[in-house]
């Protein structure tokens, strides 16, 4: 490790402003620095792991597998979240069974399925081709008749969105609505709703109260032409995988 790679490693960790330059030297350096960033990653905190989790994704160097790898058993949420999210983007061969593990783990904690952690999680499940959403023949066809850039469904389908995902026993986590301007797409509010599932409850009682959570936001929320909604739902296996 050279000294200037090294002090740019140790900057990493100054969220003042020295670690976003030092980021992007790292990232023009490229993979030469690889090595010393595996190396110099258990002395950095919180915040410089999340940085050099950053520098992985954007190097895209299959080297970085196993220290992602080991970030998986952070004490820190974000920090495991981030390492199965770039595991996912990045490909890396082995991965499976380790963000599997680290999902076992999220559940063991009684972390709620809606947080974040768990949702980063199965979307790089997902992404690495381990897990395979729930998609009912109504929803997935409500979708396709959206613009090919569009994200999510039309608002104005929502509740028959809502409707055909618990008839087929999915639980919806969220939803959040976009609005497309001009060909750009904003975020806008929810409907302020404040939900909270009974996690330990039965899985069908989990169904019919999310689904009535969701038509009373349906009858809250924003519709129109250029207004879409994309909800985050979950199966009964993602909360249950043993069964």
């Amino acid at each position: 490790m050279t000294p200037h790679i090294e002090r740019l490693i140790q900057q990493l960790d100054d969220s003042t402003g020295p670690s976003y330059d030092a980021r992007a030297e790292l990232i023009y350096i490229g993979s030469d620095a690889i090595p010393a960033l595996i190396d110099g990653l258990p002395s950095l905190d919180r915040f410089g792991q999340l940085t050099a989790i950053e520098v992985f994704e954007e190097m895209a160097d299959p080297r970085c597998g196993p220290a992602l790898i080991a970030l998986l058993g952070s004490d820190d949420s974000t920090v495991r979240e981030w390492a199965a999210m770039a595991l996912a983007s990045l490909k890396i061969d082995g991965a499976v069974e380790p963000v599997r593990r680290a999902y076992r783990a999220c559940r063991e904690r009684a972390t709620p399925p809606d947080w974040s952690e768990p949702e980063g999680i199965r979307w790089a499940l997902t992404e690495l081709g381990a897990r395979t959403p729930v998609v009912p023949a109504l929803t997935a066809r409500l979708q396709a008749t959206a613009a090919d850039d569009a994200p999510g469904w039309a608002s104005t389908h929502f509740t028959e969105i809502i409707n055909d995902l618990a008839d087929h026993a999915q639980v919806i986590l969220y939803s959040q609505f976009w609005r497309v301007d001009a060909g750009r797409t904003y975020g806008i509010s929810d409907t302020g709703l404040d939900r909270e599932l009974d996690w330990t409850a039965p899985w069908e009682h989990l169904v019919e109260e999310s689904r009535t959570w969701s038509l009373l936001e349906a009858s809250e929320a924003p519709t129109a032409a250029n207004i879409f909604v994309a909800p985050t739902w979950i199966d009964r296996s993602d909360l249950y995988p043993e069964r």
